[in-house]
């Protein structure tokens, strides 16, 4: 079979997968939210942290809520690596310096889980578990629960309450990503993926030279990395790596988690198409240069590495199964594209559903503007605090990534780190910033990240990214759930046609191309074109 043939026959295989779950998923995700009842070990936990799951909360106090979760959260992350020598299971290994330690705790609070250091040569199994781990789950459950939030916001009227973070971030947690984890790595052990805490250990190869076989919990990070949107993997090469994906059956299976539940998400709060559609443009579309295998896995092919890439950029996953820069510069160019979408086709656990909704709203007041209907949007009023919510939402990354594209490209620390000047390196650093706003994780293999400066700066950028959205997010949510439903009329425009679809996909496409087109041409076009 050829490339493009197997690329099309995994598309398919992907298709009728998450078909057959998007309806009771999406079901059992929108039941999770909206049940009365708490569990036997949520009531303990409530217990346990003297959380009143009673307690319904304004939008401000759910945002300190997550701002103070998250912060604790970095400073865990943080210290267990930093002093990871001297805790058990270390495995040898030495503290992580203070700069990656500060750049990863930033990245797998924030859902990025950008890698500047190989995970099996520098972390033991305990920072793996407990720090890296525990925040895979931890951060998925944080944007799943700003969506339901801002989806209270538009079904809530004359209120100021979203529901209560503490439960959001729980039932998330427990009735959710734990059991589909436990499920995907149970799939990954049958498939080969190893699962151990077996200590490292040399052997001699048959041409004499020695070699280091490590071992650690695989299967189950690599099951909550991809159904969280994660990425971050156990492996430096991550999903390329045979331990973490040993055949094609577990390559495939890899790419149907990390759609799972983004795909499914939609059903429990509003059917949409444009993600559907995106995907299917996108999943065939990038290219190995030259059709050459360099930094392709070779058990998976170009078509393998063109789909889990369209899937990993899409979702702000992030994990890999071959380089990136192996792309060719419109390949390369369709993954920038993807990711600088902002996460909303279909976007990361979470944050595709409030990212797509903000730009609904953007297109129902940009459709009342021409038409001169009002813009209303399922019951409510795009008022001007909406739209300033709005604005602020779908500004904030743009203004950061090309900040900070333009800081290092004119600074001497940030120029000493790219290792392919002219379009290509541009390119690169494009790629950096907006994969760690977006907090998507993945990267172009030419541009020295681990530099202190970027470790820096790409920190930074992550907690920008990520906090920064949520919190305009949820003050439109709180704005939205103070108003009375608006009954529908004559001049409400009507948000379930097909034209409405292609209105939101025109939105999109406009505000990402009129904000990236510059750098694309000065990078992807006048690399691809030379």
């Amino acid at each position: 079979m050829n490339s493009t043939a197997a690329g099309w026959l995994q598309f398919l295989l992907l298709f009728a997968a998450l078909a057959a779950c998007y309806v009771p998923l999406g079901n059992y995700i929108a039941r999770i939210y909206t049940t009365k009842n708490h569990l036997r070990i949520e009531r303990g936990i409530y217990k346990l942290c003297g959380i009143d799951p009673e307690a319904d909360m304004r939008w401000t106090v759910y945002v300190r809520s997550i701002l103070a979760f998250s912060v604790v959260a970095v400073l865990f992350v943080y210290l267990i690596q930093r002093t990871q020598h001297y805790l058990f299971w270390a495995e040898g290994m030495a503290n992580v310096p203070p700069d990656t330690a500060w750049n990863t705790a930033a990245s797998f609070v924030t859902n990025t889980n950008w890698q500047n250091y190989a995970g099996e040569a520098t972390m033991g199994y305990l920072s793996q578990m407990a720090g890296l781990m525990v925040q895979q789950f931890m951060s998925a459950a944080v944007g799943l629960a700003v969506a339901i939030a801002m989806i209270r916001g538009f079904t809530r009227s004359k209120t100021d309450r979203l529901g209560n973070f503490w439960v959001d971030l729980t039932r998330g947690t427990i009735r959710l990503l734990i059991p589909l984890a436990v499920i995907g790595a149970l799939v990954l052990i049958a498939g080969g993926a190893i699962e151990n805490l077996a200590s490292y250990h040399t052997i001699t190869t048959l041409s004499g030279a020695h070699q280091t076989i490590p071992g650690g919990a695989v299967a189950s990070q690599e099951a909550i990395k991809d159904l969280g949107n994660n990425g971050g993997g156990w492996m430096n090469t991550n999903a390329a790596h045979p331990f973490e994906s040993p055949n094609p059956f577990t390559n495939i299976f890899i790419i149907f988690m990390l759609l799972l539940i983004p795909f499914s998400t939609p059903r429990a709060f509003g059917k949409m198409s444009f993600f559907e559609a995106h995907l299917g443009t996108a999943g065939i579309a990038p290219q190995v240069a030259h059709g050459t295998y360099e930094g392709v896995e070779t058990r998976f092919g170009p078509s393998g590495c063109s789909v889990f890439a369209a899937s990993t950029t899409v979702t702000s996953t992030g994990s890999v199964n071959c380089f990136h820069d192996s792309l060719t510069p419109f390949g390369g160019g369709i993954a920038v594209f993807d990711i600088a979408l902002g996460e909303i086709a279909p976007g990361g656990i979470g944050a595709g559903m409030y990212g797509i909704l903000i730009l609904a709203i953007v297109t129902v007041f940009v459709a009342g503007l021409m038409v001169g209907r009002t813009p209303e949007y399922i019951g409510k009023k795009i008022r001007p605090t909406e739209m300033k919510y709005a604005s602020l939402y779908f500004l904030t990354l743009p203004v950061v990534i090309l900040t900070m594209v333009a800081i290092s490209i004119g600074s001497k620390p940030g120029q000493a780190a790219i290792f392919n000047p002219g379009p290509h390196g541009l390119t690169e650093i494009l790629y950096a910033f907006a994969s760690q706003a977006n907090n998507n994780g993945s990267a172009f293999a030419g541009l020295g990240t681990a530099a202190p400066w970027y470790q820096t700066f790409g920190g930074i950028t992550m907690l920008i990214g990520r906090f920064a959205p949520e919190i305009f997010a949820l003050g439109l949510a709180g704005s939205l759930a103070r108003q009375a439903p608006t009954p529908a009329s004559a001049g409400t425009l009507d948000t379930r046609t097909p034209l409405f679809v292609g209105m939101v996909v025109g939105v999109i496409l406009i505000l990402v191309g009129l904000t990236y087109f510059p750098a694309l041409a000065l990078g992807v076009f006048a690399e691809g074109l030379h």
